[in-house]
């Protein structure tokens, strides 16, 4: 078989497995067994909101194992009739199994990142927490492109976004910035943004035009449904309230009506200032408040299951997860995967896709790689 064909056909071998491992295949058989078992039940739905539930498990089970026989089908047909054409000299149909086999790939590889997307709260929307590091200016400027990243990436999926919190840096930039980014898998896609994120460029601030390196650290958790009941005692709870501020006059009045609420148990922190109604303000805070602490319990399960420990770290050295060089060269790379892009005004403008799938399909794999930061 000709090494296109063969480059094809190896992708889809890759994704095919990581689709089996994500479903925990044996597993998810003998699931499917069971929930079609009891859909037979004539009783299930005396339990409305409990037969809802299951029959949307029954469906996301389904359609993901027919994807992926259907694939493994399509593979071994396609494979077949290329070696076939080849055998029989007939080019065009060679051909045409190729063009199939390239467009069988790409149908697995989007597949495969539906699968990655199948977590507990991936369907939710998601806070976007933003905090500059230390260095002032440099730092606070940094965290303003990030927030400009994000939201241009929440508008190319077609996300709705709504600014939660803002707070301006002492001469540009930001000090720290919360959005809220609305739509179908939200969580799921930007949850691997969490870490520290590292630039390096010529420093427009610097009459003396020396490279800088600026930190930034970004936090994603989910908003919590309705359905997902988390307890908090008021009595854990310390409540501040401070004035508005924000960029250029906007979400600015003068009264104390922007909220922040910490949860002393955990060192939590959330703070809500995009309401002119402190009342308003307060229920968005505990919305995120419960949001934090169900991100928590997630990552304390996650880590369990993985044998490690997840932690916030120091927003500097050694902590970052990605670096985006601006000068000398071109360059953004993620230190988890490995995956680069030449182009840092592309990824600054929201082309995440790529770093975000990559570091799904590690945390399926539990693969890791070895890669240096970049100078």
């Amino acid at each position: 078989m000709r090494a296109e064909a063969e480059n094809a056909a190896l992708q889809i071998k890759q994704a095919l497995d990581l689709l089996r491992r994500s479903l925990d295949w044996d597993r998810a058989l003998r699931r499917l067994d069971e929930l079609n078992a009891r859909v037979e039940d004539p009783k299930l739905w005396d339990n409305p909101k409990a037969a809802q539930a299951l029959m949307t498990e029954r469906r996301r089970l389904d359609e993901a194992i027919t994807a992926t026989r259907s694939i493994e089908r399509d593979l071994v047909d396609t494979s077949e009739l290329i070696e076939m054409a080849e055998a029989e000299g007939d080019e065009a149909m060679a051909e045409d199994g190729v063009a199939a086999l390239k467009a069988l790939a790409l149908r697995a590889e989007k597949d495969k990142v539906a699968a990655l997307l199948s977590g507990e709260a991936d369907n939710n929307d998601s806070y976007i927490e933003i905090n500059s590091g230390a260095g002032g200016t440099e730092s606070q400027d940094w965290a303003s492109m990030l927030l400009r990243m994000y939201q241009r990436w929440a508008e190319s999926h077609g996300y709705k976004v709504e600014m939660i919190d803002y707070n301006a840096g002492e001469q540009a930039g930001i000090k720290n910035a919360t959005l809220l980014v609305k739509g179908a898998q939200a969580y799921g896609w930007a949850k691997t943004e969490s870490g520290v994120h590292r630039l390096v460029r010529i420093s427009p601030y610097d009459s003396a035009a020396r490279r800088h390196t600026s930190f930034a650290s970004v936090w994603v958790y989910p908003q919590v449904d309705d359905d997902i009941e988390i307890e908090v005692k008021e009595a854990d709870l310390r409540i501040d309230t401070y004035r508005a501020s924000g960029a250029g006059g906007q979400h600015i009045n003068t009264t104390d009506s922007a909220i922040r609420i910490t949860h002393i148990p955990t060192g939590v922190v959330v703070a809500c200032q995009s309401e002119r109604s402190q009342h308003k303000n307060r229920a968005t805070a505990m919305k995120m408040l419960k949001a934090r602490l169900y991100e928590r319990e997630l990552a304390i399960r996650e880590a369990e299951a993985a044998k490690t420990e997840a932690a916030k770290t120091d927003i500097g050295w050694g902590h970052q997860i990605r670096s985006y060089v601006l000068q000398p060269y071109q360059l953004v790379k993620d230190l988890r995967t490995g995956v680069t892009s030449t182009s840092p005004d592309d990824v600054l403008n929201g082309e995440l896709d790529a770093f975000m799938a990559a570091a799904l399909s590690q945390r399926v794999t539990g693969e890791t790689v070895t890669v240096e930061d970049v100078d």
